[in-house]
């Protein structure tokens, strides 16, 4: 039977018991990601380890994952491999965010709580880019071809210029 990475944790006991797991968990469980792939396939695998620093629950995150997003230029997909790594703090509230060490980022956990999926989650996010785009060559390459350009004779439709006739209105203006 494979684990619910998806089931909230106590970070405390996670924490104390400097608790190291490794996940395996398909790209089609994350939530916040999902509006963001151009398709949900494949796993993201690695390791999360707890403990604490200066009192404070941390968690040290190592993903490799690889991600369909879609092409902003071409809107073709495009394959993104992942290997990230981050080390947060885990703090129930803002409260608690207070304490956390200099150079930490936080995540907030409530109620001490937290899902390994959600950490792996925020991680993969933060690694992917921001506006995905191929090389501006490989757009290129897909393209598709012009289309040939329309007969002109007596069976063609008239074509419609709207600003055909703006250069000659400009000048009388002036």
């Amino acid at each position: 039977m494979s684990e619910d990475w998806s089931k909230p944790r106590d970070i405390d006991l996670l924490a104390d018991g400097r608790v190291s797991l490794e996940f395996t968990i398909a790209i089609a469980d994350f939530p916040r990601l999902r509006p963001q792939l151009a398709r949900a396939e494949g796993c993201a695998t690695g390791r999360v380890r707890f403990g604490r620093e200066r009192g404070v629950p941390v968690a040290d995150v190592e993903i490799s994952a690889r991600a369909e997003l879609t092409c902003q230029r071409c809107l073709a997909p495009l394959a993104c491999p992942v290997e990230s790594g981050g080390r947060v703090a885990l703090v129930a509230d803002a409260g608690e965010a207070d304490r956390v060490p200099e150079g930490l980022e936080t995540i907030l956990a409530p109620d001490h709580r937290i899902s390994v999926r959600d950490l792996v989650e925020e991680e993969l996010l933060l690694a992917l880019p921001i506006v995905p785009l191929h090389g501006a060559a490989e757009c290129a390459a897909r393209a598709p071809a012009p289309e040939p350009a329309a007969t002109v004779g007596p069976a063609a439709e008239p074509r419609h210029r709207p600003f055909e006739r703006l250069d000659e209105l400009l000048k009388r203006r002036h």
